[in-house]
């Protein structure tokens, strides 16, 4: 089989620059991106990598797989993605990477998490699977660490049912990345670093490329009005109290919004839990959810030092979540956060207007369910 393809080539190049990147490596999913671009970097067994404890657990368990060991840092409580004070406070001498997570509707402090990084020597890689055409500074996310990973798993904002890329601006990098992704081979084009690595058969087929060639045609109509959508929403929640959209960083120039995420204070709604007001939203017609998005919490992230021995010096012969101290993490997911996902925001201003109106509806009527 070529690799990477004809229409995997023209995705490659055409989202690359699409976000500010040299070059893009196409791959089979958005978490072998990320344990590819691990390898790649040179992350190896018992080496630390500090990733967000509010966050998918595929962004720790790509850390894992190679042996390697994830160390978690809290969230910043206004935008929900990392606190750049956390990952100053986890590093140590055996930190060689760190993944900020672009979450949902929030660009992680790129400034600020870059800078830590340069001053201890760390890569940086992003975790940008919710936030396809998302812009810091105006400058296309996945562009601006040392690497940055997509996914195109069937919930994202583009999608060909599974699938990942892999950005770069850096020559090796991307070489090994390419490498990795074929099987290990060394073919022209991606063959002039030293040494030889041990790949995989990660490669995208050419029927998803095709499939996501025609979503990217309109993933800038798209982003624009999912924007315009929800600043319009979140100019209504905040005049409804008890609710309030995260804050917005003015150098997030673009946002994609994967999900529209809102925080609730049962303070201000008589005490009602958050959840029986998610109950009632969707009962009002809102899809909605408030799942526990808190990878050490994960009963996915299930490390055994019999499997995963480095993991041993750090969290003993088996993890326990306990180990993990993040409390604005675990506020925001057992009481704070509702999302609203992606489609929600495709809609006309109405739209936008009954999930408002739902929500003061809810809020008036709180004694009802109480």
């Amino acid at each position: 089989m070529p690799f990477p393809n004809t229409k995997a080539t023209e995705f490659e190049e055409r989202f690359a620059a699409f976000q500010d990147a040299r070059f893009g490596i196409c791959v089979v999913n958005g978490a072998a991106a990320l344990e590819v671009a691990l390898r790649a970097a040179g992350i190896e067994a018992g080496d630390e990598v500090v990733v967000p404890a509010y966050t998918w657990v595929a962004t720790a368990l790509a850390v894992v797989y190679l042996n390697a060991v994830p160390v978690f840092a809290d969230i910043d409580p206004n935008t929900y993605c990392m606190d750049p004070d956390a990952l100053a406070g986890a590093v140590t001498d055996r930190t060689r990477a760190v993944i900020p997570v672009h979450l949902a509707m929030g660009i992680a402090d790129m400034d600020r998490i870059g800078q830590i990084a340069e001053q201890h020597n760390l890569a940086v890689i992003e975790d940008c699977a919710r936030m396809h055409g998302g812009r810091w500074r105006g400058k296309g996310v996945g562009s601006i660490g040392d690497i940055g990973c997509f996914s195109f798993q069937s919930s994202k904002v583009m999608t060909s049912g599974e699938g990942g890329i892999i950005l770069t601006n850096q020559t090796e990098l991307a070489q090994r990345c390419q490498s990795l992704v074929n099987c290990g081979r060394k073919e022209p084009g991606y063959d002039s670093f030293d040494g030889w690595m041990l790949g995989w058969n990660y490669r995208m087929t050419e029927f998803q490329a095709a499939v996501l060639l025609a979503q990217l045609e309109r993933l800038d109509d798209q982003t624009r009005l999912r924007e315009e959508n929800a600043a319009y929403l979140s100019r209504r929640l905040e005049e409804i109290g008890g609710v309030r959209p995260l804050v917005r960083d003015p150098r997030a120039t673009r946002v994609a919004h994967y999900e529209y995420l809102f925080r609730y204070s049962s303070e201000e709604l008589k005490g009602l839990l958050r959840d029986r007001f998610v109950e009632a939203l969707i009962a009002e017609g809102i899809p909605c959810e408030s799942y526990n998005f808190l990878a050490h919490r994960s009963p996915l992230f299930a490390l055994k030092a019999s499997q995963y021995p480095e993991a041993r010096r750090r969290y003993g012969e088996e993890f326990d979540p306990k180990q993990v101290s993040c409390p604005v993490a675990e506020r925001v997911a057992y009481h704070e956060a509702i999302y609203l996902h992606h489609p929600m925001l495709l809609g006309k201003k109405q739209d936008m207007d009954d999930i408002a109106d739902a929500i003061i509806k809810i809020k008036t009527n709180v004694h009802e369910l109480l």
